[in-house]
């Protein structure tokens, strides 16, 4: 200041005109749900995964208990910090009922554990880097679960809701996801729904959805839509007025009364004719209740069920020709021309394995150039 003459600069600044990162956050906060938006996504996204989690209770033949939503706002670098290593992003787009698309995140780990019990094992087998198979089970599991929940919002629409098949990528946040499918997707904040999820003493982790702020709106918007409207018109009627059907009481009590003095006096003995009858005891045959005995035959139907949902999950097939137990000092003698004694005897049938688990013996045929099997037992 000069002579006590402001500068352009100055006088803009104490004007506010040049703070441009206030208007944004202003701005970015104007664009946030509100608590009614915020309130409605909560709940949809509530009804949405308590269907879902049905279906993935079946899809594992264990337990699944997914708890109520938190939802919140986050963005790409609050999101690297909750997730400090690679988790799998599942993409999901809408294709009919509404426009939009979410992606719901999961921990690696929990990935390999739901689907080894896809697979028939026990949740054990998390060894290893996450493949392409997994991605592919995990992929159909989500597809199974969202379009349990589509069809849940399909009811709460009252509009037919499809998805299209979900998928699968494994992505580190620490890292750039530049030139990716998520990218755009969060460039900016983003609707966080987050859910805790436990599968039998497995699992114990969360579960997340990421809406983009349009989707979360239109989403509101189609939910007040469809229930609004019935609300509007039960409560646009107006009550039924009690007052006429009470009028006439009054007048009809002196009508009645000269009657009811005019009918002679009943005598006492047909007072007692007229008492209820009381029947006396009986002896009835009272039998214990037979319910339906809870077997074990009733289980293949349940197992068919629950495999014609992962009928299109591939699996790894392994033929074992046999094995034998070497030292390291052994180990390291091997050179070209080494024979290595097998436990199997010439002629005895090889294991067929899937997925490391044993399935199957069998016998080496030639089919045309190529080594087959033919199966000869199937392990019970």
């Amino acid at each position: 200041m000069d002579g006590g003459m402001l500068s352009q600069e100055e006088i803009n600044a104490l004007m506010g005109g040049g703070d441009d990162s206030a208007s944004a956050s202003a701005q970015e906060k104007a664009d946030r749900l509100t608590d009614a938006e915020r309130d409605a996504v909560g709940e949809i996204a509530n009804i949405n995964m308590g269907t879902a989690a049905t279906t993935l209770s079946t899809l594992l033949n264990n337990k699944v208990v997914i708890t109520t939503p938190r939802v919140s706002y986050v963005s790409i670098n609050e999101l690297s910090q909750q997730y400090d290593r690679p988790c799998v992003f599942i993409h999901i787009s809408y294709i009919e009922g509404i426009d939009g698309n979410n992606i719901l995140i999961l921990k690696e780990a929990d990935v390999k554990i739901i689907t080894d019990l896809m697979m028939g094992g026990d949740g054990s087998n998390t060894e290893g880097e996450l493949s392409e198979l997994h991605l592919s089970a995990i992929s159909e599991a989500m597809n199974q679960m969202m379009g349990s929940a589509a069809t849940s919002l399909s009811s709460m629409l009252e509009k037919k809701v499809d998805i299209s098949p979900p998928s699968a990528s494994l992505v580190d946040l620490n890292d750039t996801i530049e030139d990716t499918d998520i990218s755009t997707f969060l460039d900016d904040e983003v609707v966080q729904v987050a859910f805790d999820m436990k599968i039998g003493d497995l699992i114990d982790s969360q579960i997340m959805q990421l809406y983009p702020f349009d989707f979360a709106k239109e989403l509101y918007e189609r939910f007040m839509g469809s229930s609004g409207g019935g609300s509007t018109a039960s409560a646009a009627a107006p009550a039924p007025e009690s007052a006429p059907a009470a009028q006439p009481a009054p007048e009809m009590q002196p009508q009645m009364a000269p009657n009811m003095m005019q009918q002679p006096q009943m005598d006492p003995n047909m007072m007692q004719m007229q008492q209820p009858y009381m029947m006396p005891a009986q002896n009835v045959n009272v039998q214990p209740a037979q319910f339906q005995t809870f077997n074990q035959g009733i289980m293949p139907l349940l197992q068919q069920e629950n495999i014609d949902l992962i009928l299109d999950v591939p699996l790894e097939v392994t033929v074992e020709l046999g094995r034998s137990n070497k030292s390291i000092k052994e180990i390291l003698d091997f050179a070209p021309g080494t024979i290595i004694e097998l436990n199997k005897l010439a002629g005895e049938p090889v294991d067929v394995l899937v997925n490391g688990k044993f399935v199957a013996k069998g016998e080496v045929v030639v089919i045309e150039e190529n080594f087959g099997i033919r199966l000869v037992e199937i392990a019970k």
